[in-house]
């Protein structure tokens, strides 16, 4: 696999690089992060790799991600999907600068079309449910500015799986433009979402591009359980990040060891091995890559040419399961299923 086999995102005709580059790291305002320079040498190894999917979000660096993606795209805008992100308050003390209203979206629409230099974004997601706003609100301001013609496809992000599943429903009743992403914290040591969230995307026609694929950087391997004890470490901004949950738990640091037993056998970096687990799951369409340095985004692409044996995978997933919970769990009782099904064999639908 390549940056340039390209991908369908979700239920629409758009196509996506199998990796996306996250700018979340473009600018220095939050302490951590790229220069300038920095950034620009990791957009053009991406592009120049034949990637084309790139992601930011208003809030970022204080707008600095958007400003600085506006500024490298010039000249190649159009062969580039960039995906940015409302819902975050850019004001402190204004509470309409951020949230999921039509003000908040159409003001961060207007604000991060400047910031970006384009007259138009390819993907907008809402970036985190605000429990507050009516879904009717957001669906029909997202559809106006696709009638407008300043956001071409829309996406979700950071949301419970039945109002999203809800909003779809919506969407697609009303002939209003459907959503067609959804991001989610989505990795070998956060699988909680496979109960619903992961389910609920592949059914309802949104691909999954998962934010954190390397849990803050520990499935990169490059944090022991000593660093973390306390914030105190070269890197204490990015640290803060992964202590930011809680203590790491004991379970966090057995994941990690498998995937650099893993990664040790295939002769590969660790983070390659969990971007190559990821991408073997169901409904992937991009997970959101982020690095600092050349060598790290390097690191990161080599997952394309990552090839997991069954063994491997074995030995990932049974490290890393969850337990799916009621009604999952219970549905799939070998009693409850004689029970459904009169006690015959019933060949499911595949994919």
């Amino acid at each position: 696999m390549k940056l340039d086999d390209y991908r369908l995102l979700g239920r629409s005709g758009l196509k996506i690089s199998p990796l996306a580059l996250g700018t979340m790291t473009f600018g220095t305002e939050w302490g951590f992060g790229a220069r300038e320079e920095d950034a620009r040498a990791l957009f053009e190894m991406y592009v120049d790799r034949g990637g084309n999917c790139l992601d930011t979000a208003n809030y970022y660096t204080g707008g600095t991600s958007e400003k600085m993606l506006g500024k490298f795209a010039k000249g190649r805008r159009q062969r580039l999907v960039i995906a940015t992100k409302y819902t975050l308050a850019m004001r402190p003390g204004d509470p309409n600068s951020g949230g999921n209203s039509r003000l908040s979206m159409v003001r961060a629409v207007e604000d991060s079309l400047r910031r970006l230099e384009t007259d138009y974004i390819d993907l907008l997601y809402l970036h985190a449910w605000d429990f507050t706003t009516p879904v009717e609100e957001v669906l029909r301001a997202m559809d106006d500015l696709v009638s407008a013609g300043k956001v071409i496809y829309l996406g979700l992000s950071d949301i419970p799986a039945w109002q999203a599943s809800r909003m779809q429903a919506i969407s697609d009743l009303r002939g209003w433009a459907p959503l067609i992403a959804m991001q989610l914290e989505y990795n070998l040591i956060e699988r909680t979402v496979e109960r619903d969230l992961v389910p609920m995307a592949c059914e309802m026609g949104m691909g999954i591009v998962p934010w954190s694929p390397l849990a803050s950087g520990l499935l990169s391997g490059k944090y022991n359980p000593q660093d973390l004890s306390h914030n105190d470490t070269n890197e204490a901004g990015r640290a803060s990040i992964v202590l930011e949950a809680g203590p790491v738990r004991k379970r966090s640091f057995d994941i990690v060891n498998v995937v650099k037993a893993v990664a040790s056998e295939l002769e590969v970096q660790p983070s390659a091995v969990a971007l190559a687990w990821l991408l073997t799951r169901p409904g992937m369409a991009a997970p959101l890559i982020g690095a600092r340095t050349a060598q790290q985004l390097d690191a990161n692409l080599t997952a394309l040419e990552v090839e997991l044996s069954p063994e491997h995978l074995r030995r990932l997933e049974a490290v890393s399961a969850v337990p799916m919970g009621f009604p999952h769990d219970f549905l799939v009782r070998p009693s409850i299923r004689r029970n459904i099904y009169g006690g015959m064999s019933i060949e499911t639908r595949q994919g």
